[in-house]
């Protein structure tokens, strides 16, 4: 019975082994994330990409794809994303992605989050992201732009879905400024408390019975009213949204023009 127990160990042990590295090794097989047929990027910028998102598509068992194009006839940015990836996802079998596609000819850019992406990176943490990505795009500096796509949404990812990655608890000068003011409050009460306390009140020689206070009125003299114009939101942030590609694969997503 036991040899029999220490077989099945070991075959199992081998079963995992074997399902590891066929699983990095079909993750591997992705050897291209960088799709820059508009020719944006240096071919050092394509590289240093490259290497960025492989580092950050291993870390979370999601691919970093960029796709670019310079089509100078109008077409819709989310269309031509959606058929690039349903072909990708078939030639890869691999289906979580995050996947930034840009028309340089009509200056407009799509972020999109497929497979565990779409709700890791969700509509919100999209156009976080492209509120960070959008000024460099509009300075061309589009390998920055890029690099700091694969930075800021790797780091979203991180936290838990459905929490604001930009909310200010999880600021470290806001944690800092917050444990400084605990500190400061308990040492403040500590050297407060240190000299004793102050027991007297004007109550202490005051005797009511004895005075020559007969009464006490309260006067109401007069009530002022301001007035605040409430200021409406303005208008701007991201468009589209997620959705469904033609091979009917849902991503979250968001889109902009730079």
């Amino acid at each position: 019975m036991r040899n029999f127990q220490a077989k099945w160990l070991v075959t199992l042990c081998f079963l995992l082994i074997f399902m590891a590295i066929g699983g990095v090794s079909a993750f591997a097989a992705v050897d291209q994330r960088v799709y820059d047929n508009a020719n944006l990027l240096s071919e050092s910028e394509i590289a240093e990409l490259e290497a960025v998102a492989a580092e950050h598509s291993s870390k979370h068992g999601t691919d970093f794809l960029f796709l670019t194009s310079e089509d100078p006839e109008a077409f819709d940015v989310v269309d031509y994303m959606g058929d690039f990836y349903d072909e990708w996802a078939v030639e890869n079998g691999q289906e979580n992605a995050v996947l930034l596609t840009m028309n340089i000819a009509t200056r407009d850019v799509y972020l999109a989050g497929f497979g565990t992406a779409e709700t890791t990176l969700d509509n919100q943490r999209v156009n976080l992201v492209l509120d960070r990505i959008i000024p460099e795009m509009q300075r061309g500096d589009y390998a920055g732009a890029f690099r700091e796509t694969v930075t800021t949404a790797s780091r979203y990812m991180e936290f838990r879905p459905g929490v604001n990655p930009e909310n200010i608890f999880f600021k470290n000068w806001f944690q800092l400024a917050v444990a400084l003011l605990l500190g400061g409050g308990i040492v403040g009460f500590m050297v407060y408390n240190s000299g004793g306390r102050v027991t007297t009140t004007a109550s202490t020689y005051f005797d009511g019975d004895n005075s020559r206070v007969t009464g006490k009125l309260d006067q109401f003299r007069n009530k002022t009213i301001s007035r605040r114009k409430v200021p409406k939101k303005s208008g701007g942030g991201g468009g589209f949204g997620g959705g469904s590609t033609g091979g009917g694969r849902s991503f979250s997503g968001g889109g902009r023009k730079f």
